[in-house]
């Protein structure tokens, strides 16, 4: 299937691994021109390159913290300036720290809200500009199920999540009728490093080990098993194509029917 990705521009944050590893290296298979961007460029040139070597894709690094204005604006128009313009946003630069509403210091919060919901506004603020230049564009927030299914052991996720749903909806509803379609995918547990740090957190406040930890987890799951990254890109990357044409506003879930009142069972 011609998903219509060639020569697209796509920005992705949290490019340099985890999700947004996997989305860059999907799109760069569709023969889309990525730039990736994370806070670590070491990270992010070995990602780079590693896409390159594998795809042959123009993968441009360009490392930038997106809790700070001036960084997400550089680094746009960074790839902007790369490329010639931008046709794709994927925001996936986010990690909300675990825990119950007694353990959370004030940093928690702030730090969930500024990265995995002001992070992604300031993006798209970013973005939106080049995507009206050239008429139209796509939008995805890769955001997680838990702003539609709140945990209390990951409240500041929750809260942040359902932010992000929120200005997914309204800017579909603001640029839809421009060209400019707007999405969200809401992944469950992701194979990732920060799910692996969110389950020491669950362990850590239910008094349980890692392992009986983990093995909660996987009984809230009707699949048995844990989402890969690679799993979330391709959905990510369906959204960004020109297949989901009329696609605008949607939240997407992709946690294999999760039940999360189970992990307490």
């Amino acid at each position: 299937m011609d998903l219509g990705l060639r020569h697209k521009v796509v920005f992705i944050t949290g490019g340099s691994k985890g999700i947004g590893r996997a989305c860059a290296l999907e799109f760069a298979r569709e023969e889309a021109r990525v730039a990736i961007c994370a806070r670590r460029e070491d990270e992010l040139r070995r990602a780079a390159e590693a896409i390159r070597q594998a795809t042959g894709a123009d993968v441009f690094p360009v490392a930038g913290d997106m809790t700070r204005w001036e960084d997400v604006q550089r680094c746009v128009d960074a790839a902007a300036a790369h490329f010639g313009g931008l046709d794709i946003l994927v925001n996936c630069a986010g990690a909300s720290p675990g825990g119950l509403i007694l353990n959370l210091a004030e940093e928690d919060w702030t730090l969930s809200l500024q990265l995995k919901f002001m992070g992604y506004v300031r993006c798209a603020k970013a973005v939106i500009p080049y995507l009206l230049r050239r008429g139209r564009g796509r939008i995805v927030n890769v955001v997680g199920n838990d702003g539609i299914k709140p945990a209390y052991w990951e409240l500041t996720a929750s809260a942040a999540n359902a932010a992000d749903l929120a200005m997914t909806s309204a800017l579909a509803e603001q640029y839809g009728p421009q060209g400019i379609l707007v999405n969200a995918v809401n992944p469950g547990p992701v194979s990732t490093e920060r799910w692996d740090g969110l389950v020491r957190a669950y362990a850590r406040d239910k008094g349980l080990s890692v392992d009986e930890a983990g093995a909660k987890v996987l009984r809230s799951l009707p699949l048995g098993r844990i989402c890969t990254p690679e799993e979330v890109a391709s959905v990510v990357v369906f959204i960004a194509s020109e297949r989901a044409s009329y696609m605008n506003g949607a939240w997407i879930t992709l946690d294999g029917g999760q039940r999360k009142a189970i992990m307490d069972i």
